[in-house]
């Protein structure tokens, strides 16, 4: 795509518009169904534990991707920005995604989908600190709606994983900290876009560097690299799974930076709120999780929510 979403009509920006977000979401269902085998289901009845590994592999694969397309596109690989703030994203980035796997160990992935509706409010509270902005009421009475819904879909019914031995109160404290982590670095990004002008690739590289120095560091320091190496030695299947899941983050980014770079975060937001929705009815359907009436009334809750918020941002954005 060539110039900004003000230079093409209506009916072009809302096109591109919806191809990113198509590939945004089918990138990322996915991913999040590849994550729950992963972490929740064993190979040949051992289970996969070393989420930092993951983290490692799918930023490994992220660093390749971002050079040869900064190559052919004829992008300089200086850095942009400074490189302490690519670092700072890193460091949030790679324990944001090691607290996502880990809780799916004890929640399910419903769940953790439905826990990442809290987000919102740390994105709002981090934006308020990091860039100074505002929000509207109806913004806070969304987010609020969203966060009621999701305390009452947990109160209402199971949560716990498939394997899990009912302790989804340590996966909900993995989720806190995923949010808060997350929040950081989503905020942060787009501070990066707008205060340095990086392109999408060079950002997408010096992040993903730091980020795999960050996760190999944790793997050395912990002792753990040897036993993630051996396991997956031990099961090709989880090596095709691994591998799968790395292909389809890295998509996931390229679509990501592109949205974010050509139309601003809050289309971004609005897409990721419908890959909550298909993300769990499918994780649903696949998986056949448990769940009560009284949990569908919570979902319907949030949805609507989410929904209103997605016309809204829409309805901003081109209208």
């Amino acid at each position: 795509m060539t110039g900004t979403p003000e230079q093409h009509s209506p009916f072009e920006s809302a096109a591109w518009c919806i191809f990113y977000g198509s590939g945004i979401i089918g990138m990322l269902v996915i991913y999040g169904l590849l994550q729950e085998r992963i972490m929740a289901y064993p190979y040949d009845g051992a289970r996969f534990t070393d989420s930092v590994f993951l983290v490692f592999c799918n930023r490994a694969v992220a660093v390749v991707f971002a050079l040869v397309m900064a190559a052919m596109k004829g992008e300089p690989l200086k850095n942009s920005a400074p490189l302490w703030k690519y670092l700072a994203i890193s460091f949030s980035n790679v324990y944001a995604s090691a607290c996502q796997y880990e809780a799916l160990k004890y929640v399910s992935f419903p769940v953790q989908m439905l826990g990442k509706s809290f987000k919102m409010m740390p994105v709002m509270v981090w934006g308020m600190a990091v860039s100074g902005k505002r929000f509207s009421v109806s913004d806070w009475l969304i987010a609020f709606a969203v966060t009621g819904g999701v305390v009452e879909f947990l109160m209402t019914g199971p949560i716990s994983s498939h394997d899990d031995a009912g302790n989804s109160s340590y996966g909900l404290m993995l989720l806190a900290g995923f949010l808060a982590l997350d929040g950081f670095t989503s905020t942060f990004q787009e501070k990066l876009f707008k205060e340095h002008t990086t392109s999408k690739y060079n950002q997408m590289l010096y992040i993903n560097l730091g980020s795999c120095a960050i996760s190999s560091f944790t793997l050395i320091a912990s002792g753990r690299l040897s036993s993630a190496t051996a396991f997956a030695v031990a099961h090709p299947m989880f090596v095709q799974d691994a591998m799968s899941l790395s292909a389809a983050a890295v998509a996931g980014q390229w679509f990501i930076y592109s949205q974010v770079k050509e139309f601003g975060a809050l289309v971004f937001a609005a897409t990721m709120n419908v890959r909550q929705v298909v993300s769990i009815l499918i994780s649903y359907v696949k998986y056949g999780h448990s769940i009560t009436m009284l949990q569908v009334l919570g979902l319907v809750v949030i949805f609507g929510a989410l929904f209103y918020k997605f016309c809204r941002t829409l309805q901003g954005i081109f209208w």
